[in-house]
């Protein structure tokens, strides 16, 4: 239910459960052994020719992108919701992405890994209030 530009919802999202598959997008986040660990990993792609028939190369270069990025910023949030952990991973090579899902038209941008926490870590800081908002009159 998350919103979108002109409600066009230009994003894909794939679910992989396989080990084998988690496996690999693990390898192709660079390492980061959580996601294999994970029962499943959501693949936020944007779909950028969604976007473009109504607004162009704007819709290419941004529309789709935030389309993807606030329903995987909602998907988080409903997990969360349910008891379950998640964390938002950037860092990753986006052509093995591709070819794990077995995509080549749609652009990954964020992998989330969903299950139990093993761990339940600190809090960690935040920026002042101040240093965030700024006043413009």
């Amino acid at each position: 239910m998350a919103p979108s530009a002109g409600n066009l919802q230009a994003y894909e999202v794939y679910v992989v459960g396989g080990q084998n598959k988690r496996d690999a997008l693990a390898r192709a986040a660079l390492g980061q052994d959580f996601i294999r660990e994970a029962p499943v990993c959501l693949v936020f792609c944007a779909n950028p020719a969604r976007s473009a028939f109504r607004y162009g190369s704007r819709g290419v270069q941004l529309y789709c992108i935030q389309d993807a990025t606030i329903a995987a910023t909602f998907a988080m949030l409903a997990a969360v919701d349910q008891g379950l952990a998640t964390v938002w991973v950037g860092a990753f090579d986006e052509e093995m992405v591709r070819s794990v899902v077995g995509v080549k038209s749609v652009r990954p941008v964020a992998l989330l890994p969903i299950g139990y926490a093993a761990e339940r870590p600190e809090p960690m800081g935040r920026r002042a209030v101040e240093d965030v908002f700024h006043q413009v009159k």
